[in-house]
């Protein structure tokens, strides 16, 4: 019911529902959630039903809304929903976000199962929304299902890849995913406004490349991005390597839209010469913290610890009821 006009009748619930600041009212905000969220919905379906080996929704990835609140640009969560939906079909579902910023709301909401694995890289620190420490890695059923990889500013392809393929290696191994959500968030590029990695279009797309040679089913979804003429090229190059189809770095001249993209009218830019505050020593030490904890994971279901082998629980950190999917 709310709409700009409207929001002052309800400032209990805009309060209550964290609206306002980077949640704000806007025209037609309703039709704009179902229309992203169902997106993702969709995607999930043609997978399930095998219409797709890969579906895409670029709207998608909204991955900090929570339960009961917006949160960083995000009103309801998709991937979440996606999510919740693929498992219908499948027994274990891996979730993958390469966002900028940590994918706290998926994370958040499967922190007590073992069927579904979060993984973030992202930037850690002062930096929104200040959660995702490499030790945070689930509770209860969940433990060491969650999967954070901090990163400092300026990392580049090279350091990030080498990141990204050692733990994905591991995890595929690990937890043998029946399907995979990708959120591709954009602000991890360079030169984005809020993002402070350094990724190149290719380098972004090393992932989605990467992840695509497993021959699971798949879902690329969208996510963060704020310098406005980066998000098309990088998803646009994303979609190609999704569809197995190879284009050319030039944008038509007939192109409608080709003017944003002066002066070069091309896919693919320089990276920023940003320096790179993740030596090696750094991300080896993170690899073998985060490969040391996967060896918890139990192959069918649950986790291999002092807990199991002692009859046991493992307390519960979070102070929340025991939900599992």
């Amino acid at each position: 019911n709310i709409s700009p006009e409207t929001q002052s009748e309800f400032k209990d619930q805009m309060i209550r529902y964290n609206f306002g600041e980077d949640c704000p009212v806007f025209p037609c905000m309703y039709d704009y959630c179902k229309t992203y969220t169902s997106g993702s919905l969709l995607a999930a379906d043609a997978l399930a039903s095998n219409f797709s080996d890969i579906a895409i929704n670029w709207a998608g990835g909204l991955h900090h809304a929570k339960k009961c609140e917006a949160s960083g640009f995000c009103y309801v969560n998709d991937c979440v929903l996606a999510i919740l939906e693929m498992l219908k079909t499948y027994n274990r579902v891996l979730y993958i976000d390469i966002d900028c910023h940590h994918g706290d709301g998926v994370e958040e909401a499967f922190l007590l199962t073992d069927r579904v694995m979060t993984v973030s890289f992202h930037k850690y620190g002062s930096f929104f929304p200040g959660t995702g420490s490499i030790h945070d890695i689930g509770v209860e059923t969940g433990k060491y299902y969650s999967v954070n990889y901090p990163l400092d500013e300026g990392v580049d392809n090279t350091t990030y890849f080498f990141a990204f393929k050692t733990v994905m290696q591991e995890i595929r191994a690990r937890f043998n995913p029946d399907a995979i959500y990708l959120q591709c968030g954009a602000d991890s590029l360079s030169s984005d406004r809020l993002g402070m990695f350094n990724l190149s279009v290719k380098g972004h797309g090393e992932c989605v490349k990467y992840i695509k040679s497993w021959g699971l089913p798949l879902i690329l979804a969208g996510g963060g991005g704020y310098t406005l003429r980066n998000i098309p090229r990088c998803w646009t190059y994303e979609t190609s390597l999704a569809c197995g189809i190879d284009i050319v770095n030039e944008m038509p001249e007939m192109y409608k839209y080709r003017e944003y993209f002066c002066p070069d009218y091309k896919i693919h830019w320089p990276v920023s010469n940003i320096e790179n505050q993740n030596p090696m020593s750094k991300i080896e030490l993170m690899n073998k913290k985060i490969l040391d904890n996967l060896k918890f994971v139990n192959p069918t279901g649950g986790f291999i610890d002092s807990y199991v082998n002692g009859g046991g629980r493992p307390p519960n950190h979070c102070g929340v009821d025991r939900k599992l999917v």
